[in-house]
């Protein structure tokens, strides 16, 4: 009777445990909705509500831009997404950490130029005061 009630007491907090972090994943999965939704608007509010001041955001060219960097050039149609389209997404939550990989393909409008990318992109979240943040972000290009 006593392993009956281990058993039934480990596959409890076994549940628990996976609910929580499936509970995780679903937020970062929302936090990168919402990135996804402020770069395709423009949205300084959007954009400055989803990053971390200490944001490292790194293109597929190898230039890398901090917070204010980033955000400006979205803002201000330097770099302009018409649409972003993302898949193969994978979401690992460790801590109060998270890491991101995913594809991205994109139409773009740099200033007035229309194009295209296709990239994969690394995302790394932080959790921080109930809210998950972009930390840092790294893009390579897919060969065609």
């Amino acid at each position: 009777m006593k392993i009956s009630a281990l058993i039934i007491s480990l596959i409890a907090l076994s549940t628990v445990a996976f609910s929580q972090t499936s509970m995780e994943e679903k937020e970062v999965e929302s936090s990168v909705e919402k990135l996804k939704i402020a770069m395709i608007d423009g949205s300084r509010q959007g954009l400055e509500s989803i990053v971390e001041d200490e944001l490292s955001y790194g293109h597929s060219s190898g230039a890398v831009e901090n917070k204010s960097e980033f955000v400006e050039k979205i803002v201000s149609g330097k770099s302009d997404f018409v649409t972003i389209t993302l898949s193969n997404q994978t979401i690992k939550v460790i801590d109060n950490c998270a890491i991101v990989r995913h594809s991205l393909a994109a139409t773009t409008n740099n200033e007035g130029k229309p194009g295209e990318v296709n990239l994969q992109i690394l995302l790394v979240w932080k959790k921080s005061k109930g809210q998950w943040k972009l930390l840092a972000r790294q893009a390579v290009k897919v060969a065609h």
